[in-house]
């Protein structure tokens, strides 16, 4: 691997003729290259996805349907940063499979294990989708941006006044008790990432002040510290004075591109330092041993072999959201890149694995494969690689310029238009 630190901008981006390259032979210094490997691995990820672009399939056990969410979120990623577009209506045919009957993705086939951080990771996708003018190819449903509000609306209707102040509580339904006495900062963060680019896309300051709610109540109750440690999250029993210290790179990614996009749309200069407080915190994610310095892992498990379903993906998040904090706040890009370019060299190094050679694994600064393998371990892989590219796309649109696109046929029903829900927009 050649190992430099400017990307130099392909010849033609928008061609989207990609040769598939091995992670080990990545360059990045060439965005070619680049492509290539991020091909390889998106074709690893989407293994574990049986959908086609006319079939939504929920992913294998043990996989929960977060993730699929999230998912389509990398592969929005994807297809955004590389111009590979082979994946698109796949990718559309899974958002508008589970947009739910009030099209807030409140999904009826999983109301009882559906919490407001699921909710919130469809909602990024959703969103990413509007803010790219992706092709939303179905006439009976609202756009994506409307979907976007939808999800808003929903989640605005369950902040919780009985205790801690406010906050949104983990789980929605009563078929997860525990989760119904845990606010959680996975959840609150979603909300103040979608309100602020709610805010930003639409100009309405209605999003704007929820943004600042939600990140005034996250510090008023201590999941937020003076360094910019996001903390897991409270109990409503105890309101909120038995803050759970654990820290996870997802929940601080979540905040970081919130903060961003807030400061983008507000130049408040509060704002950008927000971002870069949360983005130096965030340096705990990395450097596990003396000789992995700036190396990514998570911390919370991932040294000690505990790391669950769920936080086996939770690096992608941090590299999804870093580097697009970093578009919209260049002061972050140094610290980015101090930080990635070492991990991008472990990674290639550690995705050796498998039949192909090309499987990634967890333990990256091991700079070998580890074993341990799956979709998680492949998205991880997939955003830290092609997120690199992100400095040569578009940045995220806004106002007048999130169209809706329909540029190929609904794989749906042509039955009779369903009922909209329109939120507030």
């Amino acid at each position: 691997m050649r190992f430099v630190k400017s990307v130099r901008p392909a010849a033609a981006a928008g061609a989207a003729i990609i040769a598939a390259l091995a992670p080990r032979d990545l360059n990045i210094s060439d965005s070619a290259s680049i492509r290539g490997v991020a091909k390889t691995i998106a074709a690893n990820a989407m293994a574990y996805y049986a959908g086609t672009a006319d079939r939504f399939e929920e992913l294998p056990p043990p996989h929960y349907w977060w993730q699929a969410g999230a998912l389509m979120g990398s592969m929005l990623d994807y297809s955004h940063y590389t111009g590979d577009r082979s994946y698109d209506r796949v990718i559309a045919r899974a958002l508008l499979h589970q947009v739910g009957p009030e099209f807030d993705y409140m999904s009826p086939a999983h109301f009882g294990q559906e919490g407001n951080d699921d909710q919130a990771f469809w909602g990024f996708a959703v969103l990413a989708a509007a803010e790219r003018n992706f092709p939303q190819p179905d006439e009976s449903v609202p756009s994506w941006l409307q979907m976007g509000s939808n999800i808003w609306n929903s989640q605005i209707r369950r902040w919780n006044m009985s205790a801690c102040g406010g906050g949104l509580l983990w789980q929605i339904f009563p078929e997860n008790p525990n989760g119904l006495d845990y606010r959680n900062t996975v959840s609150n963060g979603g909300l103040f990432q979608i309100s602020a680019r709610l805010a930003r896309a639409t100009g309405n300051d209605t999003y704007l002040a929820w943004a600042e709610k939600v990140w005034d109540w996250t510090e008023a109750v201590g999941l937020i510290d003076a360094e910019g440690n996001v903390y897991d999250g409270a109990s409503s029993a105890k309101n909120c004075t038995d803050t759970n210290p654990l820290t996870f790179s997802y929940t601080a990614a979540i905040y970081l591109y919130g903060a961003a996009v807030l400061a983008d749309h507000t130049r408040d200069a509060r704002w950008a330092e927000r971002a870069e407080r949360l983005l130096e915190a965030s340096r705990s994610f990395f450097s596990p041993y003396d000789n992995a310095t700036n190396v990514m892992y998570e911390h919370a498990c991932e040294h000690v072999n505990t790391c669950n379903q769920d936080m086996r993906s939770f690096k992608g998040y941090l590299s999804r959201f870093a580097y697009a904090a970093s578009v919209l706040v260049p002061s972050l890009r140094p610290t980015v890149e101090e930080l990635w370019h070492p991990t991008l060299e472990a990674l290639a190094a550690s995705c050796t694995g498998g039949e192909s050679g090309t499987q990634c694994g967890q333990h990256w600064y091991w700079r070998a494969f580890d074993g341990v393998t799956g979709l998680g371990e492949e998205m991880c892989a997939l955003e830290t690689v092609q997120g690199l590219l992100a400095y040569e796309a578009p940045p995220p649109l806004k106002g007048d310029q999130i169209k809706t696109v329909r540029t190929f046929a609904s794989g749906g029903s042509s039955g009779k238009r369903r009922r909209r829900r329109e939120g507030a927009l």
